[in-house]
């Protein structure tokens, strides 16, 4: 005991006389010491006692489209802590390729008496899918919040990252390091992130590069959110002469590398790769991913107090909170070819809309 007393005092940045106090449920200990030490349990696996178990206020359904992408895991995570600390119990359902559907899962959690429904990227990003299944949800008194992919016919809040300012990030990044012929590797073009990242790409092609937006078309290739769907639409633009390629996933960049030395061109040396999200590990990779990070803390934070807000009858406004993502500039950028200068930006309106 007086060795486990020294471990979690050690943990928490407290004497073994507060963790003593805060186990066995005295008073007078602040309540961030007191998470602290309970924080410290939980890292160093030890069980929490029976008279510190928090008794859960309800359940709250999570439901994410896959876990094979690493970004989906990170944000579950986040929100499953945030969820645990306000004292509910998050419950993760997930679809698999011929498993159980979105519509499924969400009847399975809403059968459980779940308080509320978190979807991240689900059918709402989906630019084709019928809406009025959050109707029924809603009119069922279920409250919900949406993370990535904005629809103005759903009342609810919708938390996401600003897709258009990524991909001025990145562009930019790339034309500064002297790129010309930047190639725009994405998902479906149904889903909403998809059009919007689009949509930024080609302005700031136009803006940065002075190509009409028929070029810049040209410079767009749809694909899967899978390493091999990034390969294949990687190779296909740079057959077309891309000395750098944005890509819409962590996964697709890494399938972009592979397609790259497939044909026996290098990593930065001869193609560029920036990948999207920052997923956990992307750091390590060969070489490490230049990548636009996802604000997955602030966004997961914020689903979690919308829908809270929502469960406590003071609804957050029924509209899209958008988060900055952050350019990671690591090994995977390089000069672009004989180290052409980047044209001087152009000014001006330049936005055009989607087609299509």
């Amino acid at each position: 005991m007086t060795a486990r007393l020294a471990d979690i005092a050690a943990q928490a940045g407290v004497s073994e006389a507060t963790v003593s106090r805060v186990l066995n449920g005295k008073p007078g200990v602040a309540a961030a010491t007191r998470q602290s030490v309970l924080a410290a349990l939980d890292v160093l696996g030890y069980e929490r006692p029976v008279r510190l178990r928090q008794r859960s206020a309800g359940l709250v359904g999570l439901i994410t489209p896959e876990l094979d992408n690493p970004i989906f895991p990170a944000l579950a995570q986040v929100i499953g802590q945030a969820l645990t600390r306000q004292g509910y119990t998050p419950v993760l359902a997930t679809q698999t390729p011929g498993g159980s559907t979105e519509d499924e899962l969400t009847e399975m959690l809403v059968e459980r008496g779940v308080s509320g429904v978190i979807f991240v990227s689900g059918l709402h990003a989906d630019t084709t899918a019928d809406t009025r299944r959050y109707d029924r949800l809603r009119g069922k008194g279920v409250p919900f919040v949406l993370i990535n992919g904005f629809s103005p016919h759903i009342r609810a809040p919708f938390v996401s990252p600003d897709d258009r300012a990524a991909m001025r990030l990145a562009v930019t990044h790339l034309v500064s390091l002297g790129h010309t012929r930047i190639g725009l590797a994405v998902g479906p073009k149904r889903f909403v992130p998809v059009l919007r990242k689009i949509e930024g790409f080609r302005a700031v092609m136009r803006q940065r590069l002075g190509l009409s937006w028929e070029e810049t078309g040209e410079l767009v290739q749809h694909s899967l959110y899978t390493l091999e769907g990034g390969q294949a639409a990687a190779g296909t633009l740079i057959e077309r002469g891309c000395s750098a390629v944005v890509c819409a996933s962590d996964m697709m960049a890494l399938g972009a590398v592979r397609a790259a030395r497939q044909r026996g061109l290098r990593v930065p040396g001869d193609v560029s790769v920036v990948g999207f999200d920052d997923s956990p590990l992307i750091a390590f990779t060969d070489p490490p991913l230049t990548t636009i990070r996802q604000p997955v803390q602030a966004m997961g934070q914020a689903s979690v107090r919308a829908l809270l807000e929502e469960i406590g009858g003071t609804p957050a406004p029924h509209g899209e909170f958008v988060f900055m993502p952050e350019l990671v500039v690591r090994g995977s950028t390089a000069s672009g070819p004989r180290g052409h200068r980047p044209p001087e930006p152009r000014t001006g309106g330049d936005d055009n809309p989607i087609e299509g």
